[in-house]
């Protein structure tokens, strides 16, 4: 039986036009899977970096830090403040240690790879936390900064509360088989804080006193 020309266009349309829809159907496919994954491995990640983090600041700070340790209240005979300093060396020397031990816990705590359940791999973020976990590996890429902020709040008739914070901010990046995702952690943490008697001056209330930090980039 022969077949005529115009048949054989149309199989050939047919054939393309299931091709194409084909194609299609993978690329939609594999760009939910890839957003699922990603967001997951997130997820996964932020929790990581959360408790790296916590344990680096109780590591760091397991002896009490006293405000008298981080802070110089200089006053008159009459004891009206005439200045506040910071102790650079003590906030750098924290914030350096926070930074440092951030970083190596969260290299120690991603060697082993992430858990994604299995139903993320279908790409409906319904499913993203149901079936058996698959361990993936990833290569954690991170920046971590430190920084001491401080913050006086009026505390009742000529008393001010300064209240001494730490802040780390995880840059992280998460290279891994469905791409790469990045996104950043804050954390802050009260360091200590105390409630100073007279007047201070508007000067010291504006200022940022503990513009101390330190930064900590991933090793080249």
């Amino acid at each position: 039986m022969r077949i005529s020309r115009a048949t054989k266009w149309k199989v050939r349309a047919v054939l393309f036009v299931v091709c194409a829809l084909l194609v299609l159907l993978l690329v939609l496919v594999h760009r939910n899977v890839t957003r699922v994954l990603k967001a997951t491995a997130e997820a996964n990640m932020r929790s990581i970096t959360t408790v790296a983090v916590n344990d680096a600041i109780y590591y760091t700070l397991s002896d009490r830090v006293r405000y008298e340790e981080l802070v110089n209240v200089e006053r008159d005979n009459e004891g009206n403040i005439l200045a506040i300093t910071s102790n650079a060396f003590q906030i750098n020397r924290i914030a350096r240690d926070a930074a440092y031990m951030s970083q190596q816990n969260l290299q120690t705590m991603s060697e082993d790879g992430i858990l994604i359940p299995l139903g993320a791999f279908t790409g409906v973020e319904a499913w993203a936390g149901f079936g058996p976990k698959v361990e993936m590996k990833i290569i954690p890429i991170s920046n971590v900064a430190c920084r001491f902020v401080s913050e006086f709040e009026d505390a009742g008739i000529n008393q001010t509360k300064h209240s001494i914070y730490l802040e780390i901010v995880a840059d992280i990046s998460i290279i891994m088989p469905s791409g790469t995702s990045n996104f950043a952690s804050l954390t802050e943490v009260l360091i200590c804080e105390s409630v100073l008697a007279g007047k201070v001056p508007d000067a010291y209330l504006r200022a940022d006193l503990l513009g101390g930090g330190y930064s900590l980039a991933p090793p080249a």
